[in-house]
C-alpha cells in the first residue's frame, strides 16, 4: 500500500449560520434584537432561510451566546446599544476580526457588554469562525413592551440586510461566485 493515496471523501455540509437577537423586550428598544428575529421568522415562512440556520432569541448571558454560536460558520448578533449622543435607530455593524472586543466602546443595555463574552469565548477557543454584530442604537430602555418609532423603523431594513448576508455566505462557503451587483 506504500505509494497509494487515499483522500477522505468530502461530502459538502451546509455551513452553520446562528442569527441570536439579544435583549428584553419589556423594556422598550432593548427589544430591538428580538424584533428583528421576530420578523426574520415571519418572512421565512415565505422564503425559507439556507439549511442549517438557526435563528435564535437571548436575554445577553454569556454562556448561552456562546453556546449558540459554537462551530457556526457565521454567527450575526443583534442587539441594542447605548451611545452618547445616541441616534435612535441608527445601526452599527462590528466584526470580530477587525474590533478588539475589550468592554470598551459602545455598551450593550446588559450587565455584562458583549465584549466580555466575546473575550471569555476567544479565551475558550469557543468563537464562531466569523462574528459579526449589529448594534442599533436607542432612544428608551424604561420598562414597558414596544420599540421607538426610530428604532421600529430600524427593524425590516436590518432583518433583510442579514438575510441577505446568510445567502451571500451559503453561496461563498459552496464555492459559488457572488452574486453580480449592477
Amino acid at each position: 500500500m506504500d505509494g497509494d493515496r487515499y483522500e477522505d471523501e468530502v461530502t459538502p455540509r451546509p455551513a452553520r449560520v446562528a442569527v441570536i437577537g439579544v435583549g428584553n423586550e419589556f423594556r422598550r428598544d432593548d427589544g430591538v434584537g428580538w424584533a428583528v428575529l421576530r420578523r426574520m421568522e415571519g418572512r421565512a415562512a415565505r422564503r425559507p432561510l439556507p439549511p442549517g440556520t438557526l435563528l435564535a432569541l437571548s436575554d445577553g448571558e454569556p454562556s448561552g451566546l456562546i453556546d449558540r454560536w459554537e462551530g457556526t460558520g457565521l454567527t450575526v448578533v443583534v442587539d441594542a446599544v447605548h451611545t452618547d449622543p445616541a441616534v435612535p435607530g441608527r445601526v452599527h455593524r462590528l466584526d470580530a476580526g477587525e474590533v478588539e472586543f475589550h468592554g470598551h466602546g459602545p455598551v450593550t443595555s446588559h450587565g455584562l457588554g458583549f465584549g466580555q463574552a466575546a473575550e471569555l469565548a476567544a479565551a475558550l477557543g469557543r468563537l464562531p469562525a466569523r462574528l459579526r454584530v449589529y448594534a442599533v442604537e436607542t432612544a428608551d430602555t424604561s420598562l414597558g413592551p414596544g420599540l421607538t418609532a426610530a428604532v421600529e423603523a430600524a427593524v425590516a431594513p436590518l432583518a433583510e440586510r442579514i438575510e441577505d448576508e446568510i445567502r451571500r455566505f451559503h453561496r461563498e462557503a459552496a464555492g459559488g461566485p457572488p452574486p453580480h451587483r449592477t
